[in-house]
């Protein structure tokens, strides 16, 4: 594309400047070929001629249109340039308030010095699971990826954090680590990830320091490995460090400081542990005073030291080990406060009895004449002799702080070296991810030793930055298939080859270093002679000798040689060392256990040199190569650490931050231009954006170019095919091919043509507007022409409707005058008409008659005349065809006979002839249809002539009548005519009396009148009195109601004011105490969970056998902890806490003493809710016995009384017997005697006799047995109730009683019946002391009733007789009152009495017969041998089932497994009842109530709810299976209301319901229990519920285009965003709504509450409405007018859904009023204050921190969109500064709403449940 055409008037470039670096400017001319010159612009409105480079003729670099600016991606940019780059970022962190950008792979960060709320764990949760490029750039999304990466590709993962110092790198690695903290969790409960944090306050301790640029300055690099096992979860660490600087520990600059820790010390002398350090404040020592600045602003180092100490004890570093290394810390500050002074010139001596000398000597555990000696000389070692020779004063200072930062550094690597302990872990890392966290690239004005090393590190990372950046790269091209070109982009490995290559500058230094007499200077000779003419990278300085320079991949590097050698020797005095080794205190011991590998490689003296020393935690090698690691060099420590780290950081997925310093002032949110373009050229960004511009950087989908684009297509280029109508535009669109590349999925542009293709399609956009108004403007002059019209004509309209009105008005006047004459003529005309007519008619009737009278006689004539001729002419026609008909018929006989008999000739022989049959036959049908055929043509004459004779009989008959009416009419008018005469002389008669009458009535009007006149005036005076009068009390009444209606008004608003705001009060109160308790059962039972998980992994992982030790189950009840805790678990738990005390030492003792110290507290609460238990099963058991002591007395009557009849009834039986033995005896006896013989009748008397006596004997015999059995069953029911654990003893052989058994019996009963006569005679004497007492009390009250009446007749009397009556009445009304009142509590306790006795009848019943049903089994094989008993019919009618399961204890196990852990939802919900389980085993519980086994009541629900927590546990993931079990839960729980006998339940029963309410128990302590179970399905529900829809929302409410075309796409980068156009497999609305429709079916056909349903939905819809808001928050495309439009339209589905559901009062709605709010605030207006005050009336949903977010994050999506401005942001912040509200960004996905059950009877009856046979439930019986 030429530049003419894109170098045209208002173009906008970016041209140098020396201040801003580079700044904006528009072409006030178009460009041609061959200008030397541009006509520029800039944007202060000075004028400008931007000369051009005559050599290159570069024109400036063109700026992005407004719409790309503000990226988060800088690869997004059309231009991708330095200044795009730089404005971008500055856009972003000024405007926006974005620190974070990325720039294809790298993760650009701004330091805000500023505190921002963007790190707390609702972010994390935020960014957890979102994709790189779904969500706003930011630390955690690196972290994010990376995890996901590890996880996915099986492969570690590295995070690169470097920058300058003060660019927040330790900050940016802290939060990474924070992250992966929080998302992961650890594998086990030992917090590893609290002990992973726990490492930064301890190494900000000991390796950062204020600086000039940073207060919290890192002064080391590490790279920390955080392992990860095979479900990635972390178990543990790892620390590398590199480079730390311990020359800080001796000298710091002004306005800097020591390590963290001194200071710390120091704030933390006071403490009592601390004193024997001999500590005090920073200024008393010279290595903490140098800088002069010992106090960091906000800082409280006495606070950090708490942190510190609190961290090390996390880590396992106990209390002795922190106080020895604050011992060694306190040593090597009183060690630079020891003064060293001048012998002479050679020699120095430490005065004696230095006090700081003193207590570092005490402190380490050495002697002071050693250490003072060796301080001030060294030991000189030759071939055959060792010489001691004295150093002078510098160097003996030297040799101080040398050992002072030797003794530091092996303090710092002591310390790493625990840490890395601490954090290591035994389980088997599976995978890691690094975080490297190290200096970026530095250029000082002194450079040395330190900043080499650094810079030689920050090469190698850049080489391998760039060979990834170039490797993907190269990986997309290859994946698209397009042709790779190779792309050239800097390679810095000439760079490293000259430091580290064989005679490098490294090689060349070590090799200094190993030389005697080595010297700086004779090292920067050979530095020269090797390099200087073989390399272009390094150069010699025109002014100096002693440095060199280098150029570096960022930029030139002048190093001084001084000091070099002796930094990388890093030596200090061996026979310091040698002392610190004979020291008496462990640690030190310990820290130098190690030294020789630390000695000089050269053995040689430390000499004066820089003040810098660098040191590098050697690696560990092999024991057998010792002698050759000592030799090793500081750089070459350097560059092997190096080399490792290269090897780790390609073995792994590399993740770039680069931060960035925005300036050296520490200005919160302050841009500086040259800083910031200085360090992204150092830290690679831009060569990431030559490396991205040098080829196709832009890069969109072919569905999304087809929908940005599609403006620019005609209608015949778009085809079915996206990709071909791709291809045919670009083709039209850009001429040249060069510039862009068809993949496989994405189509690749050259820098530049988005911009171009973004400028034809503003251009077509632009003009598209433009026909917009036009038209919009002449439909709006249209629009005032047809108002302007449409008033005229209305003018016109009424000015001739006046005219009209007029001529209508004189045109009805003169259609009224002529209907008058009309009328008048018609009168008189009628009349004459009328009299004419008369008398015509008169003639013609009498004409017309005669004219008759004659037709008619001749017709008559006529008619008799043709009658005549008729008979005659047919009397002759009917001669003459008799005889021709004769003639005819003999003629026709003769010639027929001839023929028939030619034709039986031919018959015979044709007779056998089938064709002859045929002919036949056809002459035949021929024939009989002619035949036929006639008949209906004489029928059809037929009936037409009779039709025609019919027509004329009727004819005739019409025309007769017609003659006789007229003849009649005419008589009438004759007679009318006469009559009429009479009337009219009548008439005027009348008329003359009439007349009179009148003038007679019009005398009396007149006087009437005259006097009515008269009285109406007076009346109309009077009136006119009263109404003023009228109108006065009205006046005063309306003002006196007006008066009491505002009092009463204020009042009430007052009243109802108060009491909204009391219930509301009230409510929120519940809701927050409910809230809390749901959440306090919530983390009771993760703590439960905890607990048994930690004591199953302790159990693992102690291998030892543990006798007596029970593990419960995981799913141990919290019912079961509170009402049948086992003290012998306790015991157990102890027995094995005390086996596991014997394998301790392989635990890690901080984990064993918290989870020593949570079972602990365990077990104080278990055992505090055991003795409340007991204290409430005393009081329980002390009601129990009291109520049992009542029944029994009410019992023992009715016993005695049984008992009494029992008595009675065998000895009628004994009398009976004696009887009929007599009488078998008499018999036997007269048997020779006739009369007695067979057949007789005295025999037939004694057979009756017998046989009545035996039946009757029959009858007593079963009457005894029942009474016997009811006897023994109340006995035995009286046992139980007394011990309820009691096994029960029945009576053997009742039935087999000897003779001395019934006398004893006898004599039993008698004193039984003394008893109860006793018990008789004093229950008469109670009960008639009792109603003596009721009847006192009746006379007593009735005497206060007498005093009453008396008292209120007085009163009567003194009133008037009004007011009498109506007091009286007013009594007698609240008298009858309460007499009713009464009444009904009487009725009231007597249906309760009833209801009681109706119960325990049933109950005695019920037991009766199931006794007499086992008579039979009770009586013993002798009884039956003896007396064999006739079998009785008893007659059984139909069983009446009373709503109760029973079932054996045996099977109680099978019960749950069939009914709670096998039964599979989907089945029960589609083919039984809802709640079926909840029912079945509530009829089971009813049934152990009915027979009062308590055992088996606590049994089945202990049972119930642990099986109904373990099937959660195992499928509690799955939603349709946790529905199901809530229902039941609630159906469950909702029936032991119902059924309790509670009154406030049982209200809602029918009769029938009410009968079957429990009798025995009372289970309101199971209800919570119950309550607290389905509040745990109910958050596990709503967590299922959010997992599966936490992956549509942000997709189907955001992502996805419901309104296809109003949202364009808008370029995007490298981190490729979620389309918003639906492919396979992505959420749209539509599957939002599905799956809300299959919740909510799911939930009704489990037959769940419908309360409960609308607190579900309420969740579900909080769910999605903030999961969206906080995306909305976090996304800056997002963040549009278009996307506000889809929003409220996808909101507006899901009220209409709620519509459909008939759930709009649920509260949901209300729930997504946030949504609304910012949706509303994304499309309104944004810039007068009218706006603002308009948002912030608006946005009361919304806090002042979403506001100001979204405003900041609206991006427009067309260039026809502003921006929000600044100003207007600050306004909104100024409007909404007094808001109360929380500063909290993001809305808790978390919060679930606290539920309520509504308690909700069923009508069911419970002995119409029929159990299905699917269930496997027949060991069930239904009673």
């Amino acid at each position: 594309m030429a530049a003419s055409e894109l170098y045209t008037k208002y173009a906008r470039v970016w041209i140098p400047d020396l201040e801003e670096v580079w700044r904006s400017a528009e072409l006030t001319k178009d460009y041609k070929q061959g200008d030397a010159v541009l006509h520029l612009q800039l944007e202060d409105g000075t004028d400008l001629e931007h000369k051009l480079d005559p050599k290159t003729k570069n024109l400036p670099h063109l700026r992005n249109p407004d719409i790309l600016v503000g990226e988060n991606d800088l690869t997004a940019l059309s231009y991708l340039h330095e200044p795009a780059v730089l404005h971008n970022l500055k856009v972003r962190f000024i405007d926006s308030k974005l620190i974070y950008t990325y720039c294809g792979i790298v993760l650009v960060a701004i330091n805000p010095y500023e505190t921002l709320p963007i790190y707390g764990t609702d972010i994390i949760n935020a960014y957890s699971g979102q994709n790189m490029g779904d969500m706003d750039p930011h630390i955690f999304a690196v972290a994010e990826e990376a995890y996901k990466q590890m996880a996915r590709d099986e492969r570690n993962q590295s995070i690169i954090v470097s920058g300058e110092s003060g660019a927040g790198k330790t900050v940016s690695a802290k939060y990474a680590m924070r992250y992966f903290a929080t998302v992961s969790g650890s594998a086990s409960e030992a917090n590893v990830e609290e002990k992973v944090l726990a490492s930064n306050p301890i190494m900000e301790a000991i390796g950062n320091a204020k600086t000039t640029r940073n207060d919290n300055s890192s002064r080391f690099g590490k790279y920390i490995e955080i392992g990860f096992d095979k479900k990635y979860h972390i178990i543990g660490a790892n620390m590398r460090t590199y480079l730390l600087e311990k020359s800080r520990v001796v000298f710091q600059a002004d306005e800097e400081r020591n390590y963290h820790i001194f200071y710390q010390l120091c704030a933390s002398a006071h403490l009592p542990e601390f004193k024997a350090l001999k500590l005090g404040s920073a200024d008393d020592f010279h290595y903490t005073k140098q800088g002069r600045n010992p106090v960091i602003d906000g800082v409280d180092d006495a606070k950090e030291m708490s942190t510190t100490r609190n961290a090390f004890i996390l880590l396992g570093i106990n209390e002795s080990y922190q106080m020895g290394l604050f011992q060694v810390l306190a040593a090597i500050l009183h060690l630079g406060n020891v003064d060293v002074k001048d012998r002479d010139a050679d020699s120095s001596i430490i005065p004696p009895n230095n006090s700081h000398l003193i207590v570092f000597c005490e402190l380490m555990g050495v002697t002071y004449q050693d250490m003072s000696h060796w301080l001030c000389h060294k030991k000189l070692k030759t071939a055959s002799e060792t010489y001691i020779k004295p150093i002078p004063k510098l160097q003996a200072i030297n040799a101080r702080d040398a050992l002072a930062k030797h003794i530091y550094a092996k303090l710092f690597n002591w310390i790493v070296d625990h840490v890395n302990k601490a954090l290591h872990s035994n389980v088997k890392q599976h995978s890691f991810i690094g975080v490297l966290d190290i200096y970026g690239f530095e250029t000082f004005e002194i450079n040395s030793f330190e900043q080499f090393c650094i810079n030689y590190a920050n090469e190698k990372l850049q080489q391998q930055f760039n060979m990834h950046v170039f490797k993907l790269e190269q990986e997309e091209y290859m994946k698209e298939q397009i042709p790779w070109t190779l792309i050239d982009f800097y390679d810095n490995q000439p760079c490293i080859n000259l430091i580290e290559a064989k005679m490098g500058i490294l090689d060349l230094l070590d090799e200094e270093c190993k030389m005697p007499k080595g010297s700086d200077d004779s090292w920067a000779q050979k530095l020269y002679n090797t390099h200087l003419k073989t390399c272009a990278l390094f150069e010699k300085p025109r002014m100096s000798n002693k440095a060199f320079i280098i150029q570096h991949f960022a930029d030139k590097v002048e190093y001084q040689c001084e000091g070099f050698l002796e930094k990388n020797k890093d030596t200090v005095n061996e026979e310091q060392i040698h002392v610190l080794k004979a020291s008496k205190f462990d640690l030190l011991v310990e820290l130098f256990q190690d030294e020789e590998k630390a000695i000089s490689p050269t053995g040689a003296a430390p000499t004066t040199g820089g003040r810098t020393r660098l040191s590098v935690k050697p690696d560990k090698g092999k024991p057998g190569h010792a002698s050759k690691e000592h030799k090793k060099t500081v750089g070459l420590q350097f560059r092997n650490s190096l080399q490792l780290l290269m090897e780790t950081l390609n073995a792994t997925t590399p993740h770039y931050v680069r931060c960035i310093k925005p300036n050296d002032y520490k200005y919160a949110f302050t841009f500086d231009p040259k800083r910031a373009v200085q360090q992204l050229r150092a830290c690679g960004v831009l060569e990431t954006i030559r490396i991205s511009a040098a080829g196709f950087p832009s890069r969109w989908t072919y569905q999304e170019f087809f929908s940005r684009y599609r403006v620019l297509m005609k209608q015949k280029d778009v085809l079915p095919d996206k990709k071909m109508t791709c291809k045919n535009v670009l083709e039209k669109l850009v001429q040249d091919p060069d510039k862009y590349q068809f993949g496989k999925t994405k189509i690749f542009f050259r820098a530049g043509q988005v911009a171009y293709l973004e400028k034809l399609r503003a251009d077509k956009l632009r003009a598209a507007c433009i026909r917009i108004q036009k038209t919009i403007r002449c439909w709006l002059a249209r629009k005032k022409y047809l108002r302007m019209k449409h008033a005229a004509i209305t003018i016109q309209r009424h000015v001739r409707g006046y005219q009209a009105r007029c001529l209508a008005k004189f045109l009805r006047r003169t259609r009224a005058a002529i209907i008058i004459q009309k009328y008048q003529r018609m009168y008189v005309a009628r009349t004459n008409y009328r009299r004419k007519q008369a008398a015509a008619l008169a003639m013609q009737c009498i004409l017309r008659a005669y004219m008759a009278r004659q037709l008619y006689k001749a017709l008559l004539r006529e008619h008799k005349a043709v009658l005549i001729q008729k008979m005659v002419r047919g009397w002759l026609a009917r001669q003459w065809y008799k005889r021709s008909l004769a003639a005819v018929v003999y003629l026709q006989c003769c010639v027929r006979r001839m023929r028939a008999k030619r034709e039986l000739k031919k018959l015979k022989i044709e007779a056998r002839s089938v064709e002859h049959y045929k002919k036949l036959n056809i002459g035949m049908e021929n024939k009989i249809m002619q035949l036929q055929r006639k008949v209906d043509d004489q029928h059809k004459e037929n009936r037409t002539l009779s039709e025609r004779l019919n027509g004329l009989e009727v004819a005739h008959t019409t025309e007769s009548e017609r003659l006789r009416r007229e003849l009649s009419r005419l008589r009438c008018a004759e007679e009318e005519a006469k009559s009429s005469n009479n009337r009219v002389i009548t008439l005027q008669e009348e008329l003359e009396r009439l007349r009179a009458e009148l003038q007679n009535t019009q005398k009396e009007k007149k006087a009437i009148e005259d006097w009515a006149q008269t009285y109406q005036d007076e009346m109309e005076h009077m009136i006119t009195e009263l109404k003023d009068q009228n109108n006065l009390l009205k006046t005063e009444k309306n003002d006196l109601n007006r008066m009491i209606q505002e009092q009463g008004q204020q009042w009430t608003d007052k009243m109802q004011r108060a009491l909204k705001e009391e219930t509301a009060q009230l409510e929120s109160d519940l809701n927050e105490e409910r809230s809390r308790y749901q959440n306090l059962l919530t983390e009771h039972l993760r703590l439960e969970e905890k607990y048994d998980d930690l004591k199953e992994e302790i159990s693992l992982s102690v291998n030892v056998p543990k006798p007596g030790h029970r593990r419960t189950d995981s799913t141990h009840s919290s019912n079961e902890s509170e009402y049948t805790y086992n003290s012998e678990f306790a015991e157990s738990e102890e027995g094995s806490r005390g086996m596991e005390d014997v394998t301790k030492p392989s635990l890690d003792m901080a984990l064993f003493l918290k989870l020593q110290k949570r079972v602990t507290e365990l077990e104080q609460e278990k055992q505090g809710l055991q003795n409340e238990l007991d204290r409430k099963d005393e009081q329980f058991q002390r009601a129990r016995a009291r109520d049992d002591e009542e029944h029994k007395k009410a019992r023992s009557a009715e016993l005695e009384y049984e008992s009494l009849k029992r008595q009675e009834l065998e000895s009628e039986n004994k009398k009976l017997k004696h009887n009929l033995n007599e009488m078998r005896q008499s018999l036997m006896g007269n048997t020779g005697a006739t009369s007695a013989a067979p057949g007789s009748p005295a025999y037939k008397v004694l057979l009756d006799q017998l046989n009545s006596s035996n039946e009757e004997l029959e009858v007593r015999k079963e009457e005894v047995l029942i009474l016997r059995s009811q006897l023994v069953s109340q006995k035995e029911a009286m046992q139980h109730k007394e011990t309820m654990t009691e096994p029960l003893h029945y009576v053997e052989d009742v039935h087999k009683l000897t003779d001395a058994k019934e006398i004893s019996q006898a004599y039993m009963g008698l004193k039984d019946t003394n008893r109860l006569l006793e018990s008789q005679l004093q229950s008469q004497r109670r009960s008639h002391e009792s109603e003596l007492e009721v009847l006192r009390g009746e006379l007593q009250s009735v005497k206060e009733e007498n005093n009453r009446q008396q008292q209120l007749l007085a009163q009567n009397l003194q009133l008037p007789p009004e007011a009498r009556i109506e007091a009286s009445l007013q009594h007698e009304i609240t008298r009858l009152t309460n007499e009713n009142l009464d009444l009904m509590e009487q009725l009231e306790k007597q249906d309760k009495t009833v209801r009681k006795l109706k119960k325990q009848l049933k109950v005695f019943a019920k037991k009766i017969n199931d006794l007499e049903g086992g008579q039979v089994e009770n009586v013993s094989p002798g009884q039956m041998a003896d007396e064999p008993i006739r079998p009785v019919n008893i007659p059984r009618r139909e069983k009446d089932f009373q709503g109760m399961l029973e079932y054996k204890k045996e099977d109680e196990l099978k019960l749950v497994k069939n009914l709670i852990l096998e039964l599979k939802p989907r089945g029960v919900a589609v083919n039984l009842i809802p709640g079926l389980p909840a029912y079945i085993l509530f009829m089971c519980l009813r049934h152990a109530d009915y027979i009062n086994d308590d055992q088996k009541v606590r049994a089945l629900l202990t049972s119930t709810i642990n099986s109904i927590k373990k099937i959660l546990k195992k499928r509690g993931d799955d939603f349709e299976t946790v529905s199901f079990w809530l229902a039941n839960t609630c159906r469950f729980l909702h029936c032991l209301k119902q059924y309790s006998g509670d009154e406030q339940f049982m209200k809602y029963n029918t009769p029938k319901q009410n009968d079957h309410c429990l009798s025995n128990f009372d289970l309101a302590e199971y209800r919570q229990v119950l309550s607290d179970l389905a509040i745990q399905i109910y958050q596990q529900l709503i967590k299922c519920m959010e997992n599966i829809l936490q992956p549509m929302i942000v997709s189907g409410m955001l992502e996805h285009e419901t309104i296809q075309g109003v949202s364009g796409v808008k370029p995007t980068g490298l981190r490729k965003r979620t389309s918003s156009i639906a492919d396979e497999g992505t959420y749209t609305l539509d599957s939002i709504i599905r799956q809300l429709n299959s919740f909510h079916s799911i939930m009704c056909q489990h037959g769940t509450d419908p309360e409960l349903i609308k607190q579900v939905v309420k969740q579900q819809f909080y769910i999605i409405g903030a999961v969206t808001l906080n995306n909305l928050l976090l996304r800056k495309d997002m963040c549009s007018w278009s996307k506000g439009m889809q929003i409220r339209y996808n909101v507006s589905q899901l009220e209409e859904w709620l519509r459909d559901k008939n759930l709009m009062v649920c509260g949901a709605k209300e729930t997504l009023e946030p949504l609304i709010q910012a949706a509303q605030l994304l499309q309104v207006k944004k810039k007068t204050d009218e706006d603002a005050e308009a948002i912030c009336s608006m946005c009361n949903a919304l806090t002042t921190a979403q506001i100001v977010k979204v405003l900041n994050l609206y991006t427009p999506v067309n260039a026809f969109e502003e921006r929000v401005s600044v100003t207007f942001i600050r306004t909104i912040q100024n409007r909404l500064r007094d808001r109360k509200e929380s500063p909290q960004l993001l809305l808790d996905t978390k919060i679930i709403y606290p539920v309520t059950f509504p308690f909700n009877p069923s009508s069911l009856a419970l002995e119409t449940i029929q159990i299905p046979s699917s269930l496997n439930l027949a060991f069930l019986t239904r009673v």
